[in-house]
């Protein structure tokens, strides 16, 4: 039961709780059940000591922590129930003041979610990046396509130039000591692509077929140890050098690469594709300048225990795409040059930012009144049965409606606080003339309905 609960910090309570006699005898009993037959007294047969001779053997608070682990939950749930308080994190600092058969009492630390304050919310401007097509970007688009379908031939009175592909052996060494992973035979580099470490590619550039020669580099200070920072010598022999032959951009090339007959109907495609690409990539810089600008206005402390577990989570999620795809997590990072606590450096950031907002959004629903029916959770389960391809029982099972509900909230918020950012730089709405008022007789003006009646301050808004 709940003795106290006292706010001792921003984002902090202490809590005093007790567990009573009764519910700690039977939490006690049910620790010696769990344990018994891991415990051997002479004259028993393992497992079939009674309760009693153990304590006796090993002292009367033998069971008492594994008890307490039995106990505690339900009793701390009832208690920050009773005190109002919902935790972010498990409890800490824990302090006994008693423990016995006549039962528990003890204080701990709950971290709580911040009661934030959030106003002008309405009106956040922010810049909404061009959408317009280039010819030049069409052109830069038929080029690629061009690329993907160019022709490989050899080159054999030329040396290395950019974009050829050179075919080498190499060996890397630093300190005069080969290097692990530092090796490969008849590799394809195509040069200006930077796969390998800056400076590599140009030193390949000038030299021809069958030449030996060093390759001088430094390790980026990013990159993974122990390589990190250390300078490198590249051994490198050049067996054969490869180019790249386009085909020519015209209408029988747009037939062979597309459902298109013409090339003037396929840059038509390409122009329209763009635009929607660009329309949505300038959608998602708008909101996300005004997002940055949200998190902005909330300046009160954030429990860093909130941040901790969004980066968590996005370092949880980036792990799942990387090992879905065949790789081991470790043996990627290692690819980037990164740790785990480098990765999560990384995301720290990132992950304050989506804790502002959604602290913020989640204040606005309430400030705004956003409401969500039954009707609406379940439209959105069904919705989620729908998009991921199973029965709705299914979701339901997996899914809390009152996350949904959070999420929905949420929603809603986000469209208001977008409905009432302003564009920067967009020109802006003349206000439409007003018809000249017709004359009306005392007794009409009076029957004119009150919502027609539009105050200074309603116009304002």
């Amino acid at each position: 039961m709940l003795i106290s609960a006292e706010k001792t910090g921003k984002n902090e309570f202490s809590v005093a709780l007790s567990i009573d006699g009764e519910t700690f005898e039977k939490a006690i009993q049910k620790a010696y059940n769990k344990e018994k037959g891991n415990i051997a007294l002479p004259g028993f047969r393992k497992g079939k000591a009674p309760r009693n001779m153990i304590e006796k053997v090993y002292g009367a608070g033998v069971f008492y922590d594994d008890a307490l682990d039995i106990a505690f939950p339900e009793v701390y749930e009832a208690a920050l129930n009773e005190a109002g308080i919902t935790p972010i994190d498990n409890p800490f600092d824990f302090d006994i003041k008693k423990i016995g058969k006549e039962g528990v009492e003890l204080t701990c630390k709950v971290t709580v979610k911040p009661e934030i304050t959030i106003e002008g919310y309405k009106g956040i401007s922010a810049v909404k990046p061009a959408t317009e097509v280039t010819d030049e970007e069409v052109e830069a688009e038929i080029t690629l396509k061009l690329q993907q379908n160019a022709r490989i031939i050899s080159v054999e009175d030329k040396a290395v130039e950019n974009g050829n592909i050179a075919v080498i052996d190499f060996e890397g060494f630093v300190d005069g000591e080969a290097f692990e992973g530092g090796k490969a035979e008849e590799y394809e580099l195509e040069i200006g692509s930077g796969s390998f470490i800056p400076g590599f590619e140009e030193q390949i550039i000038g030299h021809n077929i069958g030449e030996e020669f060093d390759v001088n580099v430094t390790f980026p200070e990013e990159y993974s140890e122990p390589l990190a920072g250390k300078p490198a010598v590249f051994k490198i022999k050049l067996h054969a050098i490869k180019a790249k032959e386009l085909p020519v951009a015209d209408d029988d090339f747009v037939k062979d690469v597309s459902e298109f007959d013409t090339l003037d109907e396929y840059k038509a495609d390409i122009r329209k594709t763009l635009e929607e690409q660009k329309a949505k990539s300038s959608e998602n810089s708008f909101k996300n300048e005004i997002y940055n600008k949200l998190a902005e206005l909330v300046t009160d402390e954030i429990p860093e225990v909130m941040i901790t577990r969004s980066v968590e989570g996005m370092v949880n999620e980036f792990k799942y795409r990387v090992e879905s795809q065949g790789i081991p997590f470790e043996q990627y990072l290692g690819y980037l040059g990164m740790s785990v606590d480098s990765l999560k450096d990384s995301y720290k950031e990132r992950a304050e930012l989506d804790v502002k907002v959604e602290l913020a959004l989640e204040k606005i629903a309430e400030l705004e009144g956003v409401e969500v029916s039954d009707e609406d959770v379940e439209a959105e389960l069904s919705a989620m049965a729908e998009k991921y391809g199973v029965d709705l029982d299914t979701v339901k099972k997996a899914v809390l409606p009152e996350t949904v509900k959070k999420e929905l909230k949420a929603r809603k918020a986000d469209e208001i606080v977008i409905a009432n950012a302003v564009e920067e730089g967009a020109p802006k709405k003349k206000a439409a003339k007003k018809p000249a008022a017709k004359k009306t007789t005392k007794k009409k003006a009076e029957e004119a309905p009150a919502e027609a009646t539009e105050t200074k301050e309603e116009a304002a808004e």
